[in-house]
């Protein structure tokens, strides 16, 4: 009998590799028809609308799961790495010491009242704070990478990721209507988008309604927004940890003879795709990289989170989350409406 080896396990995940790379060509035909819809929501929308067909619901609970979980986790974590390639230290410095140290009060400030809500309505696993760390700091990225410290599974991500996609899309609508009657230069109305819109794709789609110029702060500020990953995850990493040696000493406590078994499964305080993060960020930062470079990265980061966020959405389930899902809804939205009114004040305050 032969033996199994890597060629006779490849297309275990090989094609559902390739249905998300098929996805995510498909979501950027649906961006070049409707450039209004960011591409990586395009994304998560496929695979939202593939995870409601019964036919699609076998084959990726089967034939399709190895693949669909590695771009749901792997390549998820690969773009969060060369998402750091879009930073720079010296334009996030260009901001001035009052913009930064605003942005880090409200991402700490929205983390901590959207997962503090979360655990009040009782929301289930780890949903509190995957959805506090999708709205407060970076969306679907921020969600996977927090998702790597607690341990949470793919089915715990796919409804925070349905509510910042959510969110987010009602943000690129809403937010400019309200930018005349605000009385918001373009500059402002940037700075806003930058402050409290989720994912960067999202906030492109939304800043690029007022100009040039709001584009430009947007950008910049959401990505020094993106920047909070990193010092988050290791908080909550620590967090982690200490709340597994206490559990260490409970059993041991309880059983002198008990073994801790939980310390084998204790997560890293920094993922290694976070410490990758951070050093793209410094090549950004102190590497002269060419323009072509610089362009053939950001078109692979944007293909690898498409692929990821297809997978992501195509673990949604409309039946199970109209069954338990509200409690997460209302969370959401008024994690929504907190971020995007404390960010105002904080446009006005910046003034």
């Amino acid at each position: 009998m032969p033996v199994a080896g890597p060629q006779s396990r490849s297309p275990r995940w090989l094609a559902g590799i390739l249905v998300a790379g098929v996805a995510a060509a498909a979501a950027f035909g649906l961006h070049s028809l409707f450039p209004a819809v960011p591409l990586l929501t395009a994304a998560v929308g496929l695979g939202m609308v593939v995870g409601q067909i019964p036919a699609s619901q076998r084959m990726l609970d089967t034939t399709l799961k190895p693949g669909i979980a590695l771009s749901a986790r792997r390549l998820l974590r690969l773009g969060i790495v060369l998402l750091g390639l879009k930073l720079s230290l010296v334009d996030i410095a260009g901001l001035g010491w009052p913009t930064i140290v605003v942005i880090v009060l409200i991402v700490g400030i929205t983390f901590a009242a959207t997962l503090g809500l979360g655990k009040l309505l009782r929301l289930p696993g780890t949903q509190p704070i995957l959805i506090a760390a999708g709205f407060s700091i970076c969306g679907a990225s921020a969600i996977g990478a927090m998702s790597a410290v607690t341990r949470s599974k793919d089915e715990d991500q796919a409804t925070p990721v349905a509510l910042v996609t959510l969110c987010g899309t009602l943000a690129i609508f809403i937010l400019p209507v309200l930018r005349i009657p605000l009385g918001m230069s373009p500059e402002d109305f940037g700075l806003w988008v930058g402050l409290s819109v989720h994912d960067v794709g999202q906030v492109v789609a939304t800043a690029q309604i007022a100009g040039p110029a709001a584009l430009a702060a947007a950008v910049v500020v959401k990505l020094t927004r993106v920047l909070t990953l990193a010092p988050m995850v290791a908080i909550v990493g620590l967090v982690e940890r200490g709340r597994d040696r206490r559990a260490d000493r409970r059993a041991l406590a309880l059983d002198a003879d008990a073994v801790p078994v939980v310390r084998a499964r204790r997560p890293p305080i920094v993922p290694l795709f976070i410490a990758g993060f951070l050093l793209a960020v410094l090549i950004r930062t102190f590497v002269p990289l060419p323009d072509a470079v610089l362009s053939a990265a950001d078109s692979l980061q944007t293909t690898l989170l498409a692929m990821a966020l297809f997978a992501l959405g195509s673990n949604i389930r409309f039946a199970a989350l109209a069954r338990t899902g509200w409690r997460a809804l209302i969370v959401g939205l008024a994690s929504w409406a907190f971020i995007a009114g404390l960010s105002l004040a904080a446009v006005y305050l910046l003034r």
